[in-house]
């Protein structure tokens, strides 16, 4: 005999059994672990990871350097512990980028690193002006290397998934909300509701994207939240085109009829017995949708009218090191590139699992 199984379970073997979907969901997860934690993940864990070290710019990956530290005279960490935690807090301390250094006493010798200056400073030791612990000297690693302000790249990267992620979980929130409500308005009612939006649709569909996009952000001008406004304007036009498909075919089935005969309200028909019947071609578009989002960001980022500075962003980051991709420095640029890559491409196999996942007609 066959046991009968859910559709919800048919469509979790399905993405189980398929290693691509796999691994893209694998990367999906590990990159919203490191937006939504990114700062217990970074090395430089202060706001924006902007801790500038113009001495040591443009260092290759695997560099070290010692710090002296010097404790400030008062530290503005006003923020609770949980701001704290998610979105980083103050140094302590000012932080100097020494090449060498001895003490004696209660002196200490170091020379600046990468500095013209030849003879040693000193300071003399005393307990405010050193770490807490009693440490005056502390030595990093750069695993990625530094930018060319002088900052740890690693980090940088790290806090730009926030943006990446940000952007796309709020554009397509938007995109669905208006998508779905058009789609839903023109394939169930019909009529002049039907042409209008139709109307609407093949006027913002016919506009290019970028283009669009930009248009939008100069209207609402730069900055983070205006960057999610404008990405979720340009893409409801997909949903509405897809919704209002599914709802033409939906709302001409005999339950709905049947449904319409008792007198139900439009808005509850729709809610409750459309609407479930055509989320998958929705959450396939979502998807899809998705990785759109990360792309204009980073384009927008890269032609200086997204996310502005000190805001990490992988646009801004290839933004500000493109020219060293023909030196021996390419990294700094292209790090941030195969991470967008990486979670675009994630996201586009994803709904290539789903879509074939939800096809129910390629039941095995």
């Amino acid at each position: 005999m066959k046991s009968n199984k859910s559709l919800n379970r048919i469509v979790i073997e399905k993405i189980l059994s398929n290693k691509i979907s796999l691994l893209s969901i694998f990367f999906i997860i590990l990159f919203f672990f490191l937006a939504v934690f990114s700062y217990q993940f970074m090395p430089d864990n202060t706001p924006m990871a902007n801790n500038i070290q113009l001495s040591i710019a443009k260092e290759k990956p695997g560099f070290k350097a010692n710090f002296l530290l010097l404790k400030k005279d008062s530290v503005y960490n006003t923020k609770n512990n949980i701001h704290q935690f998610f979105f980083g807090k103050d140094q302590p301390y000012t932080e100097i980028v020494i090449s060498d250094f001895h003490h004696s006493n209660d002196t200490i010798y170091y020379a600046l690193y990468n500095s013209s200056i030849k003879e040693n400073q000193k300071i003399h030791i005393n307990k405010a002006f050193i770490g807490t612990d009693g440490t005056f000297v502390n030595e990093k690693s750069f695993l990625f290397g530094t930018d060319k302000y002088g900052r740890d790249l690693l980090s940088r990267v790290i806090l730009g998934t926030r943006v990446s992620f940000s952007v796309g979980f709020v554009s397509v929130l938007i995109s669905l909300l208006i998508g779905v409500f058009f789609g839903m308005m023109a394939g169930y009612y019909g009529g002049k509701i039907d042409l209008v939006i139709c109307w609407l649709i093949n006027v913002v569909w016919s506009i290019p994207t970028l283009l669009l996009v930009i248009a939008i952000s100069i209207i609402l001008g730069k900055g983070f939240w205006q960057v999610f406004v404008a990405v979720g304007l340009t893409m409801w036009v997909e949903v509405a085109r897809v919704t209002r498909g599914e709802v033409l075919k939906v709302s001409r089935l005999p339950y709905i009829e049947a449904v319409q005969s008792f007198g139900v309200n439009d808005v509850k028909i729709m809610w409750k017995h459309i609407l479930p019947n055509i989320v998958n071609p929705i959450i396939i578009i979502c998807a899809a949708n998705f990785a759109t989002s990360v792309l204009l960001e980073s384009g927008l980022s890269f032609l200086g009218i997204g996310v502005q500075p000190p805001v990490p962003s992988w646009g801004m980051i290839i933004r500000n090191h493109y020219g060293f991709i023909i030196m021996e420095k390419a990294y700094l640029a292209l790090i941030p590139g195969l991470c967008i890559v990486i979670l675009v491409l994630s996201f586009m196999l994803l709904g290539n699992g789903l879509r074939d996942a939800l096809d129910t007609k390629s039941k095995k």
